[in-house]
């Protein structure tokens, strides 16, 4: 059976390298890390870790892996995974993408659920395994041993477009997150869908860009509000963004709704205080499904279908549903 010195000599690197590589450690090059791994898939070697195998078996540590953007988010999916997993024994481990990699590995977590797109594919494909479980939220991916957990934006959008539709309203601005993110794009999709059902024109011009911040939102707020024939209705990613463009227009004294619709999306507490229209992603429920499917896979179900979740649209004051 090959060894770690094997591997080092088709690699052209030290033990040492290797080493380091196989125990997650980060001063290997990208380039270098992926050749000793594809060698060592090659020569049908697996690496043992310092932890004995009772350690590993007792090991009930679950993994989340979040980015930051908006903490009361993440809030309600930690809650619902916390929930689930404490009443099953295990326990939560918090983790940025910046810090996850070592972390991933079955002598310091049993399972992970990943939050962040930054987390790259290529990494979900070396670590999921039979005995290590990966649940992705907000991500469509089909790998071995991952497990998918999105909300269907796309209907939820289609419903909230066409209701403001019906109402007579025909010149629309989309304010979008970061555009890689399959969440942005299924709620860009669903919203020009909706308008090409109806006939209505949508022009490149009528796109912003932001980054799912409340900042971004002021700065494409501004830009809406210096137009001289300005849109109806701003249909905003998602809530942060729809205060910031709420703000920037207010500034102006551009009146929310006389003046112009706007609405966001996930129905955050922020949005109930703001009377924003938004649709509601049930982000506790989310993070409990989320740790269900990951504890059952864990304990033998070996289920990796994509779960999709339902959401709906929440209709409050920053939209002036009219008659035609």
């Amino acid at each position: 059976m090959a060894g770690i010195k094997d591997i080092a000599r088709q690699a052209g690197v030290s033990v040492s390298t290797v080493s380091n590589v196989l125990n997650g450690k980060k001063n290997v090059g990208e380039e270098t890390r992926e050749k000793i791994y594809q060698i060592c898939r090659e020569l049908g070697y697996v690496h043992k870790p310092k932890h004995s195998t009772d350690e590993q078996r007792d090991n009930k540590n679950i993994l989340f892996v979040f980015s930051e953007p908006d903490r009361q988010f993440y809030l309600q999916i930690i809650r619902g995974i916390r929930d689930f997993i404490l009443d099953k024994g295990y326990n939560i481990l918090i983790s940025t993408n910046e810090n996850c990699e070592s972390l991933m590995r079955r002598e310091w977590t049993c399972g992970c659920i990943v939050q962040d797109i930054d987390v790259k594919e290529q990494l979900l494909r070396q670590r999921g395994a039979e005995n290590y479980p990966i649940v992705v939220l907000d991500r469509n991916i089909d790998l071995p041993f991952v497990k998918c957990v999105v909300v269907n934006n796309y209907a939820a959008m289609c419903e909230m477009v066409q209701r403001i539709i019906d109402c007579g309203y025909r010149r629309f601005a989309f304010l979008g997150g970061i555009e890689k993110t399959e969440d942005t794009q299924e709620r860009f999709i669903a919203f020009r869908d909706t308008l090409k059902k109806n006939q209505i024109e949508f022009l490149e011009s009528d796109y912003y860009t932001g980054d799912y911040r409340e900042k971004s939102g002021y700065i494409a707020g501004r830009m809406i509000a210096l137009r001289e024939k300005m849109p109806e209705v701003v249909i905003c990613a998602n809530d942060s963004m729809a205060a910031g463009v709420i703000k920037a227009l207010q500034e102006k004294e551009i009146r929310v709704p006389e003046d112009i619709s706007v609405t966001g999306f996930d129905n955050t507490s922020q949005s109930q205080t703001m009377g924003l229209t938004t649709v509601t992603a049930p982000n506790y429920e989310r993070g409990y499904l989320a740790a269900q499917a990951l504890v059952d896979n864990l304990e033998g179900q070996r289920s990796y279908e994509t779960f999709r979740i339902l959401a709906r649209v929440v209709w409050r004051e920053s939209v002036k549903l009219k008659d035609k």
